[in-house]
């Protein structure tokens, strides 16, 4: 046997080359990047259900007042509502300033807007907000909730991901 056939023997021994395990190794990787950014939006989208939901049940106390007594209230602590447990949210309602009482104070430098809305706020109205930072970034998520039952996402702190 020569050293041409022991050459040709070698090579043509089953199994996988380096370049073809790099190029599965890469295949992986790229897969790997695109479910993680996905489940990541999916993640930030479903903490944003939180809101939606205490706002609805905030919404629905203040209807519940206004057909008792003809008038919104205007006390946050008056409302009758309070959140469970943990929230990724602080919760405003119907005051000039919004300076209802947060169940927690949102991070990431997210304050409530002094004016935005406010003018419009009578008896006959309400505004309830939600402001918190669900991806602990720099920005802010915000929903607002009103007597037309309105539910609008001011900012969407999901939508950078």
């Amino acid at each position: 046997m020569t050293h041409l056939d022991r050459a040709i023997k070698v090579r043509s021994s089953p199994g996988f080359t380096l370049i073809e395990l790099m190029i599965v190794v890469a295949i992986i990787g790229i897969l790997a990047v695109l479910a993680i950014a996905g489940f990541t939006a999916f993640q930030a989208k479903s903490k944003q259900a939180e809101a939606k939901v205490n706002l609805g049940a905030i919404g629905s106390m203040a209807l519940s007042y206004r057909a008792d007594n003809n008038t919104y209230i205007t006390d946050f602590t008056g409302l009758g509502w309070s959140p469970v447990g943990n929230t990724r949210y602080g919760y405003y309602y119907n005051t000039s300033l919004f300076s209802g009482t947060p169940s927690i104070t949102p991070s990431g430098g997210c304050v409530i807007p002094a004016t935005n809305g406010a003018a419009s706020i009578s008896d006959s109205t309400f505004i309830a907000i939600a402001l918190g930072d669900i991806d602990k970034d720099a920005d802010c998520d915000e929903w607002r909730y009103n007597e037309n039952r309105d539910l609008q996402n001011a900012a969407n702190d999901a939508a950078a991901q």
